[in-house]
């Protein structure tokens, strides 16, 4: 059975969505499939295809983009005394006594 959202407007309705009319290139494989599978669910190709359109697109703006959280822990930057110093003393310094 193919999803039917509910915000879709069909045709015959009082209220009909606009539509345009495009051309896609589609792999022979994939079309095939897709006629199948339409012609399997009583359903359209046109029909098929703007639904499987609509569950990416409602599924791609759902995504968040990530985002990474702050881990800084209560402190205040680094300390004075490292605060021009380059990396490698600041690594050796955390490190120290601790096998690093």
């Amino acid at each position: 059975m193919v999803f039917r959202d509910p915000c879709l407007l069909e045709y015959g309705f009082s209220d009909m969505v606009t539509r345009m009319k495009t051309t896609v290139e589609i792999p022979d494989p994939l079309a095939e499939e897709a006629r199948a599978v339409a012609r399997r669910d009583k359903t359209t190709l046109r029909e098929l295809i703007e639904t499987g359109l609509r569950l990416v697109l409602r599924e791609r703006r759902r995504k968040t983009r990530f985002q990474l959280r702050d881990a800084s822990f209560r402190g205040r930057g680094l300390r004075p005394e490292y605060q021009d110093e380059d990396w490698q003393r600041v690594r050796n310094a955390a490190y120290e006594g601790r096998g690093g």
